[in-house]
């Protein structure tokens, strides 16, 4: 959805066609793949996700280096997730939430989408930094894992806020933080995981672009503005807010350091919690 709000945009600047070409599974290395197997000449871009960064560790046999292979062109936008309980839940605040999970071990579980999806590396950031617990329910896909959430099967859940925003509205779900670094302008009045007590926990379904290794620079500077011009149209801020997200819209350097820091923070994660592909 995000290529395909920036995409137009893009086609006026560059004057010709870009052509979304949608090629989904194994949590973006099908996709990712290709990329990186393309023709380094400028005319062929990905857009990934922070899933990009886990794979790095959790896949140990992927068909491709995740630095060697790619040349970053732009963190383009940050994704909104939030962390929401059941309205059983008597939680009413994040020190709640922990003081409920310390008090009374085994009576939470947390609804999951996939290993090694962000819901799933948003409750193993939460245990290690909290110092318990909290098993995590795989379903195959956000779908099910909602149901779970909705029907009191789980308790809690780190998920996008596109996913809950009616079920919170409804009361069907509690929201209790954004898990960004800062606060979200698709939820402004809800406070980060970081201000309600969880100091420096970061959990964002960010959406990054990058081309194959060895695309010159000159051509990956035209791309990024291009972006750039794309992500300040008033239209496209509005469709992403109303899709979760903030733009970001970085330089390619930025972005670069940004995927080997995001790399090495959910290696840690996923080595101490032991998290395993399915």
């Amino acid at each position: 959805m995000i290529a395909r709000i920036l995409a137009p945009k893009m086609s006026e600047g560059l004057g010709q066609q870009v052509v979304i070409d949608n090629r989904a599974g194994a949590a973006t290395i099908i996709g990712l793949d290709l990329l990186a197997k393309s023709p380094p000449d400028g005319y062929t871009i990905g857009i990934t996700t922070s899933t990009l960064a886990v794979n790095s560790t959790l896949n140990k046999s992927l068909p491709f280096d995740t630095l060697r292979d790619f040349a970053p062109v732009m963190l383009a936008a940050d994704g909104l997730y939030v962390l929401v309980v059941h309205p059983s839940v008597p939680a009413k605040s994040v020190r709640e939430l922990v003081a409920l999970a310390k008090s009374a071990p085994g009576k939470l579980n947390s609804a999951i989408a996939g290993s090694g999806t962000p819901m799933h590396m948003g409750l193993a950031q939460f245990n290690s930094m909290v110092g318990v617990k909290i098993p995590g329910i795989i379903y195959k896909g956000a779908g099910p894992a909602l149901t779970s959430l909705l029907g009191g099967e789980t308790q809690m859940a780190f998920i996008s806020m596109p996913t809950v925003s009616a079920h919170i509205q409804a009361g069907k779900l509690r929201a209790l933080a954004v898990t960004g670094s800062i606060r979200s302008g698709a939820a402004p009045d809800l406070a980060t995981a970081g201000e309600s007590g969880l100091p420096g926990f970061v959990l964002s379904g960010w959406y990054g672009f990058l081309a194959p290794a060895k695309t010159a620079a000159v051509q990956i500077d035209r791309l990024n503005a291009e972006l750039r011009k794309a992500l300040a149209n008033p239209d496209v801020k509005q469709r992403l807010l109303e899709f979760g997200a903030d733009v970001v819209a970085s330089t390619p350097a930025q972005f670069g350091a940004f995927l080997k820091t995001e790399i090495t923070k959910w290696g840690k994660v996923v080595r101490e919690a032991n998290i395993q592909p399915e």
